[in-house]
Order: C-alpha cells, then sequence, then structure tokens
C-alpha cells in the first residue's frame, strides 16, 4: 500500500491514526499549494483532487478520511481505534460523523472563504459572504460539546478513538489558521489537550 499525503487536518488525521496503531506506510507527498492535487498526474490517481489518498496493493484506491482509517483499522493488527464491537463502532462513527459536520466542515470552509480565499477561489466555489456564519456556527457547536466532555474522557467514551483524532485535528488546524481554541470551553480545552499530548499528535 502507498499513502498520498500532503499539508492540511485532513492528512494529518490519517498520520494520526497510523502512529496510534504503529501502521507505516510509504508516503508521497503531493504539493497542494503548487496545486499539483489538480494536475493530470495526481487527478488519474483520485478525480477529486483531495488528499489524503490511500493506493492499496491491487492498484486501486481509497479516499475519504475515515474511509481510509476504516480500512486500515479492519484489515491491520492491532487495538482497533473504530470500537470492538458494534456498538462501540456505532459511537465512535455517531461521534466522528457528528464532529465532521458540526465542527470541522463549517470550520474548514470559514477559513476557506476568508484567510484562505487566495488560495482556493480559483478552486473551488467560495461564498465569502457564509465565513463569519460558518465560523460562529463551530464555536456554538464546541460551545454544545464542552457540556457533553464534563464527565468523559473522550469524544465517544471512555477510550480514545477515531473521533478524538479526527477533531483535534481540525482543531489544531483551525489554532493556525484564525480560529482558536475559546479557553473558557474548560472541557473542550482538557480533552483537546489530552489528545494533542499524545504521541502520535505530532506524526
Amino acid at each position: 500500500m502507498k499513502l498520498y499525503n500532503s499539508m492540511g487536518p485532513n492528512p494529518q488525521i490519517v498520520r494520526t491514526y497510523m502512529a496510534e496503531r504503529g501502521i507505516t506506510l510509504p508516503q508521497e507527498d503531493i504539493d497542494l499549494m503548487a496545486g499539483a492535487n489538480r494536475q493530470a498526474a495526481f487527478l488519474a490517481i483520485n478525480p477529486a483532487g483531495q488528499l489524503p489518498a490511500l493506493q492499496l496493493d491491487d492498484g486501486s484506491v481509497v479516499t475519504e478520511v475515515t474511509a481510509i482509517c476504516e480500512y486500515l483499522d479492519e484489515t491491520q493488527p492491532g487495538p482497533r481505534l473504530l470500537g470492538d464491537t458494534p456498538e462501540a463502532r456505532a459511537q465512535v462513527r455517531r461521534w466522528t460523523r457528528w464532529a465532521d459536520l458540526n465542527i470541522c466542515e463549517p470550520l474548514g470552509n470559514g477559513f476557506r472563504f476568508s484567510e484562505g480565499l487566495p488560495v482556493f477561489q480559483d478552486r473551488m466555489r467560495c461564498l465569502p459572504e457564509a465565513a463569519a456564519g460558518l465560523k460562529a456556527s463551530a464555536q456554538d457547536k464546541l460551545a454544545w460539546l464542552d457540556d457533553q466532555l464534563a464527565h468523559r474522557d473522550f469524544l465517544a467514551g471512555p477510550d480514545f478513538s477515531m473521533a478524538d483524532i479526527f477533531l483535534s485535528a481540525w482543531l489544531a488546524f483551525g489554532a493556525q489558521v484564525g480560529q482558536p481554541l475559546n479557553r473558557e470551553l474548560t472541557h473542550v480545552s482538557a480533552w483537546f489537550d489530552r489528545c494533542m499530548a499524545r504521541d502520535s499528535a505530532k506524526a
């Protein structure tokens, strides 16, 4: 297998997941800033032009970070980060999807439509007028999450999981692009610090 890697929170999620599981794969870096992901060579691998992408041994390609991590979770030996039972997997998938839709997606688009506009305006449809509202929406959901984390250490329960990797990577990215974590959210802050203290967060 081979991982096509780049800068940004989505590749970071897969690298963190792999480090947490002790999985090592050959990697090829794609230069996003130079637009290499929109050139024919990479579009032949992933027509959507997005990263990361996992090329399997048979030449087929898996894209989307949750799909990549789920594939690795099911095929590689070691403790699973998506749950060992149907119930545990349901909770991890539930919280991963909730974080993606409610925090990561508006945070990401809030950046693309404002600070990131010079880079993205020629690559995708951008809505600058929506940027402030998207950023505020992400903050609203983080405030809601603060109460949810008052009585547990991680998003999907007592154990660190894919859901924690997904959201913490995006929040770390947010801090770099003008959307820092509100430290008045004490439970979210404590959870975030637990995630970032893990060696895998440096992958």
